[in-house]
């Protein structure tokens, strides 16, 4: 076995999964938030399909919509999208609805009466939404935001069901053509790896915003 090539590869399929956790952080996140308030409106015509949406996404393994996406977009809406971009969208709107369903219990969690004590202190919805109340929310969240991160970073193994050349795929390749188990140890290194800054980055997070305690 040629470790050099085994490790090359397996750094350029690293640097897919990490741009499938990259990109569907930075678009689910702010979608996960819109949808927490859709999902918290009174007005029906939002609130029932986003409640849809969220019982689409929650309730369907994420698997069958990456192949929805991949395979069933063209013969229904005529769309072809390449296999990263499906991947992508799919872990977008599928983590979207799991984030969503985060920030609504932590808003939901914050006491009604300091939503009073800012307004009979002048503020806005909209700075009472940004200066009092998402800071707690921000600091409810965190240990329910770091399972997710840490489960999307193993979730994006799951991109390989439509031909993604991500970490685990090349690894699979390689303990097929070597007949060795030695490609999963090092993977199981380079996720370790890659939690492990997960973790550390949400402990300092949580760490810095203790003074909500």
């Amino acid at each position: 076995m040629n470790y050099e090539v085994l490790l090359s590869q397996m750094l350029q399929a690293t640097i897919m999964s990490l741009r499938i956790f990259f990109i569907t952080l930075i678009f689910s996140l702010p979608l996960g938030l819109l949808v927490a308030m859709g999902r918290m409106t009174k007005v029906k015509i939002i609130n029932l399909p986003v409640r849809f949406y969220i019982l689409i996404m929650r309730g369907t393994p994420l698997m069958l919509q990456l192949l929805f996406i991949f395979y069933g977009m063209k013969p229904i809406f005529g769309i072809q999208l390449d296999r990263i971009l499906s991947a992508e969208v799919a872990f977008v709107l599928n983590y979207a609805a799991y984030f969503a369903e985060i920030f609504r219990g932590g808003i939901e969690g914050i006491p009604r009466g300091q939503y009073e004590a800012a307004k009979v202190l002048g503020f806005t919805r909209r700075q009472t939404f940004f200066r009092i109340v998402l800071p707690q929310v921000i600091k409810r969240i965190i240990p329910p935001m770091g399972n997710e991160f840490i489960t999307l970073v193993k979730d994006t193994s799951l991109s390989q069901v439509i031909g993604v050349v991500e970490l685990l795929k090349v690894t699979s390749n390689w303990v097929s053509s070597a007949v060795s188990m030695t490609p999963f140890a090092i993977a199981a290194v380079f996720y370790l790896v890659m939690n492990g800054i997960v973790t550390r980055c949400f402990t300092i997070a949580e760490n810095r915003l203790s003074y909500y305690r």
